[in-house]
């Protein structure tokens, strides 16, 4: 029973996290007025990602079996969006004369383009990921928000293996 508890405060730990993160995001696009990239889009899925997966868990998970299925989608929602950070970050690094250019936006591309080449095309990169808008303690957002990840991948990962 007890760590069925624990297991359970691990996931509200994680939907809580995530609804704050989103908010903070919200906040910076729509009162200080940054807008998000394609990266920083794909970024926010993932986060919505884990706070679905974290917050079924902290609902269902009445058992350490039952805790598991939600805990290894959290963990690979945090696996997938930290991925994307990591990207992000790595084109924020990139030297000028490397940085890919502007290209259209995430919507002109959602309605023009098949899925695939959409995917290819947000994932190469563009201008706008690779300019750095706004940081904290010396992080961009990419960054902080990969730290976010690992933070929450090592909790989703430490209900996936918790012992009864």
């Amino acid at each position: 029973m007890t760590k069925t508890i624990g297991v359970r405060a691990v996931f509200a730990l994680l939907t809580l996290s995530c609804a704050a993160a989103l908010a903070f995001a919200l906040y910076l696009q729509h009162a200080v007025g940054l807008e998000p990239c394609p990266l920083c889009i794909f970024q926010r899925v993932g986060v919505m990602a884990l706070g679905v997966f974290s917050l079924l868990g902290w609902l269902f998970a009445g058992s350490l079996r039952a805790a598991r299925p939600w805990a290894a989608l959290s963990a690979l929602s945090a696996l997938g969006g930290g991925a994307v950070a990591a990207w992000h970050v790595r084109l924020q690094h990139l030297p000028a004369d490397q940085v890919p250019s502007c290209g259209p936006g995430l919507d002109y591309m959602i309605e023009t383009m098949p899925f695939t080449a959409m995917l290819a095309k947000v994932f190469k990169g563009s201008g706008e990921c690779a300019v750095v808008d706004w940081t904290f303690a010396g992080l961009s957002l990419p960054e902080l928000t990969g730290l976010f990840f690992a933070g929450a991948l090592a909790l989703a990962a430490w209900n996936l293996f918790r012992r009864a």
